[in-house]
């Protein structure tokens, strides 16, 4: 955790990255550096029930030195190895058939987040840096502005004609889908939220829908970024995605372990103001 919190309000290291064995060289480079990363950005997802990427994000930025693209495709290939371990033990914890009665919810908004994925990650890989570079800051205000509004008290639904709800979904689908594949995210802290909002689902099944619809959206994005010589990080630094994805997916089972062992009232106003910081950080970065 201490090496998180450093690294997301610490200095950041500049320029693009150089990788020796398939870890970057610079800040932190060592591979147990690198897992108690990946396991700290993981328990702070898994403390709030999410998978902790928009937390992964300026890391990568700050600390790993990796420009805006690289950090983006990295992050949305290490949110696919969460989400893709998570789904199973997610579904096993929570009755299949809970999650099954709801298909419907996830088949409207996958119908505008696949969409979404796909213009996002294409926005992206025409960006110049610069304007990504502050693209992705003011989403992390966003994401922050979404944690801490989900968690102020009990979500409501909103009372919609069955049309308009659909349409709504469908719309909100397409955003977050933008939003999930430019940052290199799940999209689960704006999915919950709107699942609950438009069809007023118990946040348990809605944290489980929202894996349903990550997943899919992700391996969208993650296709039309393959298609861009950004993809490169990825082959050339398949040692370190993989030592952080693995001490993200333990990280994020022990911060599940520990839910509720840290009050939601003491941590969020934490995490809103890292998450703020780091967007001042992610917007200063040359």
């Amino acid at each position: 955790m201490v090496a998180v919190g450093s690294g997301l309000m610490g200095a950041a290291s500049q320029g693009s990255v150089r990788s020796v064995a398939g870890v970057p060289t610079g800040v932190g480079s060592s591979v147990p550096v690198v897992f108690a990363a990946g396991a700290g950005i993981g328990v702070l997802g898994g403390l709030i029930g999410l998978g902790g990427a928009e937390f992964r994000l300026p890391l990568l930025i700050g600390v790993f030195g990796f420009v805006a693209l690289q950090a983006v495709v990295l992050n949305k290939a290490m949110s696919l190895v969460v989400v893709a371990t998570a789904l199973p033990a997610r579904l096993v914890a929570l009755p299949y058939g809970d999650v099954a009665a709801h298909w419907s919810v996830a088949v409207n908004l996958l119908a505008g987040s696949l969409v979404g994925a796909w213009v996002g990650a294409g926005w992206a890989t025409r960006m110049r840096s610069r304007t990504l570079y502050r693209v992705l800051a003011g989403l992390l205000v966003l994401i922050a502005i979404a944690l801490a509004a989900s968690h102020i008290g009990p979500l409501g639904s909103l009372s919609l004609p069955p049309v308009a709800r659909v349409v709504a979904a469908v719309v909100a689908g397409v955003g977050i889908g933008v939003v999930a594949a430019l940052m290199g995210v799940a999209g689960g802290e704006l999915l919950i939220p709107t699942i609950v909002l438009l069809f007023a689902v118990d946040i348990k099944i809605a944290g489980s829908l929202s894996l349903v619809v990550s997943l899919p959206t992700m391996l969208v994005a993650f296709a039309r970024y393959s298609r861009d010589q950004s993809f490169q990080v990825v082959r050339d630094n398949p040692r370190f995605l993989l030592v952080m994805a693995a001490g993200s997916v333990v990280g994020t089972v022990i911060g599940g372990l520990l839910l509720g062992v840290v009050p939601s009232v003491a941590l969020i106003p934490v995490l809103v103001l890292l998450l703020v910081v780091s967007a001042v950080k992610v917007w200063r970065h040359r």
